[in-house]
């Protein structure tokens, strides 16, 4: 089978300014690939010319092998999009435009399951000019779905959106990738793109400055810590002989390898405060990794 998305020596300009320079990925079927870089980056460029809204200057997009301009509406049919821009007409509730949009496909999703699967049924029947921000995200993101797309392009899907609303946003990525959709996503969020990400591509000024595993590309191991009540970060930190930090009342992030002694002194000591462990899992620092690569490319110029 062919790759879902496959963009080859993609560049496009405004005028003098060369937005995304001989950018080249793919993307298969059942994975989700996490297209990161700072404002300005080209990300957003990039989105917009594979779904056929700009037209290179050189190299080419296609998804689900089709030319997005030329073969637009038979792309559209394929693929739910997310982008920055647009809204919904502010009268509108999330059920209505749901139940509308519907109307244009052959075999829609049912409007209910999107409901629940973006934890919208409290925000259903409400106007969209007083949803927040984070309702009329996940509203969005159910239009993109309704259709049963092969392929999901989302630009910063989680932007204004409080953790309840992510954690919505994240199980339905997860969802989505398990039923063999292909999901390339945008975002600033680096813990979204370690949660949800198969592959990872950065961009800088343009260009591919870096790409690869989660593993290929992130740095020093580190253990995530949810413990059943508040702990403080800097006593374990002397416990553990290590660094410690707090990412909330009960999250630690423990810079060191996951090896079995220190499992078990972190376990021991919990217990002896009566407390203990929620959940526990390893994993490496994608956030130190990023700042690097894009601070070696911005001392390089």
């Amino acid at each position: 089978m062919s790759n879902a998305v496959d963009i080859s020596n993609l560049s496009v300009s405004f005028g003098p300014l060369q937005a995304v320079r001989d950018v080249s990925f793919s993307l298969q079927y059942g994975e989700v690939l996490a297209l990161l870089g700072p404002n300005g980056a080209g990300k957003t460029t990039i989105v917009d010319t594979l779904l056929g809204f700009r037209t290179p200057d050189s190299g080419s997009a296609r998804i689900h092998g089709l030319d997005p301009i030329r073969d637009h509406q038979e792309m559209t049919l394929r693929t739910g999009a997310l982008l920055q821009r647009g809204g919904v007409w502010f009268p509108m509730t999330p059920r209505q435009v749901l139940d509308l949009t519907a109307t244009y496909y052959e075999f829609p999703r049912p409007v209910s399951e999107l409901i629940e699967l973006l934890s919208l049924g409290s925000a259903q029947n409400t106007p969209w000019r007083r949803l927040s921000g984070g309702e009329q995200q996940r509203t969005l993101l159910a239009l993109a779905l309704i259709g049963r797309p092969k392929a999901l392009v989302l630009d910063e899907p989680t932007t204004a959106v409080d953790p309840e609303g992510r954690a919505a946003i994240i199980n339905m990525l997860e969802v989505e990738r398990a039923r063999g959709v292909a999901i390339l996503i945008t975002t600033h969020e680096l813990d979204v793109a370690e949660k949800v990400a198969n592959q990872i591509v950065i961009v800088h000024r343009g260009a591919v400055v870096a790409s690869g595993t989660l593993d290929e590309l992130s740095g020093a191991p580190e253990i995530v810590a949810e413990t059943t009540t508040p702990i403080d970060a800097t006593e374990v930190a002397q416990v553990l002989n290590c660094e410690v930090r707090s990412d909330g009342p009960r999250v630690l992030r423990i810079l060191s390898a996951p090896t079995p002694q220190l499992q078990s002194t972190l376990i021991n000591f919990l217990e002896s405060r009566g407390n203990s462990l929620a959940s526990m899992r390893t994993r490496a620092s994608l956030e130190q990794r990023y700042l690097e690569i894009i601070d070696s490319e911005r001392s390089a110029k």
